[in-house]
């Protein structure tokens, strides 16, 4: 994929630099608001919605703001738009505004907002600093989503309210069963690319030794660090 492309940005946000599962950024959150599934999506599609449009705006601001007021710059912006959809999601989602209560306006000091304002939408345009921003927002939807059924279903027996059996672990709906979800689908996530990882490199030849490698840059680096070792 093209770098900086829609496409490419999104792949970034929601596989490649996934914000929950790993850079593990925002776990204020996550590990808060996710005992239902229902306010693991609200939450996650919040920041989206406010990620995209300060990316937006700072993007277009970029060259109008003065390099030692960028950081207040950014939070005036993010800020802005947080207490837009604060309002917005108290007039017409009051249940979903109530649940997640004073997490939303701590969205403005959520680092993965002002991180991709600092990083991404302070040095590129406006259109790929809103891939950037949906991108990433829709990979923090997909962490808390699935954090949040996971805790949901184990810990009541229920996903998005439906009920699928009766009764469930109490712990996965509490503080430590966040912990012990987030820390079971990082593993499954590590292991999935690991078996990826291997996977390639028995394709590419890696699996049968540096000989056998079509590289040729790392065919040699292979030979010198065995004349190397043989030294």
């Amino acid at each position: 994929m093209k770098a900086n492309s829609p496409a490419e940005r999104l792949y970034n946000g929601i596989i490649k630099e996934n914000p929950t599962f790993v850079m593990m950024l925002g776990m204020c959150p996550t590990l808060a608001v996710t005992t239902s599934a229902v306010n693991g999506l609200g939450m996650g599609l919040t920041t989206m919605v406010i990620l995209a449009m300060s990316n937006l705006m700072i993007s277009l601001l970029r060259k109008a703001i003065p390099d030692g007021v960028r950081m207040p710059a950014y939070i005036v912006v993010v800020a802005s738009f947080v207490t837009i959809v604060q309002f917005l999601l108290q007039g017409f989602l009051p249940s979903l505004y109530d649940s997640l209560g004073i997490y939303i306006p701590l969205i403005v000091v959520n680092c993965i907002i002002l991180g991709r304002a600092e990083a991404y939408a302070s040095k590129h345009g406006p259109l790929a600093s809103v891939f950037d921003g949906i991108g990433m927002g829709l990979g923090f939807t997909l962490g808390l989503t699935s954090i949040g059924i996971v805790r949901e279903l184990l810990g009541s027996g229920a996903v998005f309210g439906h009920q699928i059996f009766e009764g469930g672990a109490t712990i996965f709906v509490l503080a430590p069963g966040a912990f012990f979800v987030l820390a079971m689908l990082v593993a499954l996530q590590n292991k999935l690319k690991e078996g990826k990882h291997d996977k390639n490199r028995i394709k590419s030849g890696c699996a049968a030794g540096c000989a056998a490698c079509s590289n040729t840059l790392c065919s040699q680096a292979g030979a010198d660090n065995s004349e190397k070792g043989g030294a």
